[in-house]
Formats: C-alpha cells, sequence, structure tokens
C-alpha cells in the first residue's frame, strides 16, 4: 500500500492554466545538474507543497502526474512513490476531495471539430479525469453530472483499449462504488460458569475392633 498524506483544508482552486504556467517555471529552475527522477522528485514536491496550502487547482496536476507516472512504471505504486516521496501519492481520498471542488460550470469541453482556444480562467481535465468528477457529482445527486457521465460513457467506450489512462478512471469508480463494511455488532459474552463445588472429604473409615485370639489350653 502507498504511504499517502493527509488532505489539506480547501482554499481556492487555480485553473490549469495558471497551473501550468506556474508549473512550466517551477521546471525551468530546476537544476540542470540533476538526473531525470530527482528533477520529477523536485518539481513534484514543489507542487505538492503549493497543493498543501490549499489550492486543490495543484491537486489536478499531481493527481495526473501519479497516473503518468503509474503507467510509465507498469502499474507499480511502490516505484511511483520512490519518485514523489514518502507520503505523497495522490491517492484516492485526495482525488475524490478533489473532484468535489472542481467548478463543473469552468470545465472546458471541447466538441469534436472545435478549434477554440479555451478561456484563461476555463478548466481543462484529461477525459478520465473528467468522468471521475462527473461520477462524484453524481453520486451526491447531482442529475446534470449523471446525464453527463452516461453519454461520456458511450463516447470512451470505443477507444478505451487504446487509452491507458482510462484504467485508472475504472479503479476510481471501483473504489467509490465500493459498499461499506458494516460493522457488526458485538457478541456478548458468555456467561460465566458457576464455580464448581469443593470436593466432598473422605471421611476416614471406622477401624473395626480386631479379634481377640485365645491360646489353646
Amino acid at each position: 500500500m502507498a504511504e499517502v498524506g493527509a488532505v489539506p483544508t480547501f482554499r481556492t482552486f487555480s485553473s490549469t492554466m495558471r497551473v501550468d504556467v506556474l508549473v512550466s517555471d517551477w521546471r525551468s529552475e530546476l537544476d540542470p545538474e540533476l538526473g531525470h527522477e530527482q528533477k520529477e522528485t523536485a518539481l513534484y514536491g514543489r507542487v505538492w507543497e503549493a497543493y498543501q496550502e490549499g489550492d486543490y487547482g495543484f491537486g489536478l496536476w499531481l493527481w495526473h502526474e501519479s497516473d503518468r507516472l503509474q503507467n510509465a512504471f507498469e502499474g507499480s505504486v511502490r516505484e511511483v512513490t520512490r519518485v514523489v516521496g514518502p507520503g505523497h501519492y495522490f491517492g484516492f481520498s485526495h482525488r475524490r476531495a478533489v473532484a468535489e471542488r472542481v467548478p463543473l460550470d469552468k470545465v472546458y469541453r471541447p466538441r469534436k471539430g472545435d478549434m477554440s482556444t479555451p478561456r484563461t480562467d476555463a478548466y481543462v481535465l484529461p477525459q478520465y479525469q473528467l468522468l471521475c468528477v462527473y461520477l462524484v457529482k453524481a453520486q451526491d445527486g447531482d442529475p446534470r453530472s449523471k446525464a453527463l457521465l452516461e453519454i461520456s460513457l458511450g463516447e470512451v467506450e470505443e477507444r478505451r483499449r487504446a487509452d491507458k489512462f482510462f484504467s485508472h478512471f475504472e479503479t476510481f469508480r471501483r473504489l467509490l462504488e465500493r459498499p461499506a463494511v458494516p460493522q457488526s455488532p458485538a457478541t456478548p459474552a458468555a456467561p460465566a460458569a458457576p464455580p464448581a463445588p469443593p470436593p466432598t472429604p473422605i471421611e476416614p473409615a471406622e477401624k473395626k475392633p480386631r479379634a481377640r485370639r485365645t491360646k489353646p489350653s
């Protein structure tokens, strides 16, 4: 199991364009002498700090980066944790918290053949992340998200085998829909057995008087 840190208290949700610009600046500030994995560790740690300050916009980047690394390491969460650092794995609790806060009205969803550029305050999510957002909000009772989820699932069904990230949505859905384990009531303790009665003392047998022998005359 990956070691997962606590979910920070929500403060704000920066748009993905702002996050991408800052992450790009931080990447350019890295020491060029560092190795490839060292650069990934340093950059991830910098973004993790921004997320810990309560900006869930950086959480979307951490979420996708964790899945990208997991794909690169052929599903090994242990290797991902080695790169991102202990306690920095972006697990299910973080994903759900971020998905609940995504402002759905600002998510950019390009239509087929759409060549427009998203606004700077828009949220551009990979398809599998957007499915997770729909799923969380639909489970919370949002009918619009439920309808969008059904439509989107129909659209991606054709290309699911070619999309490595789709499996991460399926894992998220399985965890979200996992039934809570009912806690069985405490079994009452069996009544204690009554103490055994003390053993009856055995009285010594009464000695019979010995017969007196008579001497022959």
